[in-house]
């Protein structure tokens, strides 16, 4: 890897699993990691998503019970990406609708900027999404895709070293 800030960005992001309940993440820095989300590209602009911020009170304890993980009970904020299929773009030609895909790319934005400022998050895909349903009191339409608790690890926490990758030359066919 080129000694370049994305890279090293890219190369330092990891899923963090331990969260310091009381270290709250400031206004201003949740405002940006949303902003990252507001700036991601979607299939024909759709913007298909809703970001659901949550943190504190009876919608994150509700929140909370639809992932069985104690680490995420800790989190001080969870973000919920949701999004309505009908908004999203669809190929005229094999009906393929992309807002998971879209849902991804907005995620996955949201979770760089988390990393550059500081924030840590995790992934989470395997929730149970009629609990979210309910906790965020969702629309019919509105389908829960993708969630990441948002805070700091607590002092003592070490994170863990980037997993072994396939080797490039078995990841990519060159022509």
């Amino acid at each position: 890897m080129e000694n370049n800030k994305f890279f090293e960005l890219i190369g330092n992001r990891r899923s963090i699993r331990a969260y310091d309940p009381d270290k709250k993440v400031p206004k201003d820095v949740l405002e940006n990691i949303l902003l990252a989300g507001q700036l991601a590209p979607t299939a024909g602009n759709r913007q298909p998503v809703t970001l659901h911020l949550v943190g504190e009170g009876t919608v994150l304890d509700e929140l909370r019970n639809c992932y069985g993980r104690n680490w995420f009970r800790m989190a001080p904020y969870v973000l919920v990406v949701t999004g309505r299929r009908e908004d999203a773009w669809s190929n005229r030609e094999d009906g393929f609708n992309a807002l998971e895909i879209d849902a991804a790319i907005v995620m996955d934005h949201m979770i760089l900027a988390a990393e550059n400022l500081g924030v840590s998050t995790c992934w989470i895909i395997a929730f149970d999404p009629e609990v979210v349903r309910n906790a965020l009191k969702l629309k019919d339409d509105e389908e829960p895709l993708i969630m990441t608790p948002l805070g700091y690890y607590p002092d003592g926490y070490e994170k863990r070293e980037m997993p072994e990758r396939k080797p490039l030359d078995l990841l990519v066919k060159r022509y």
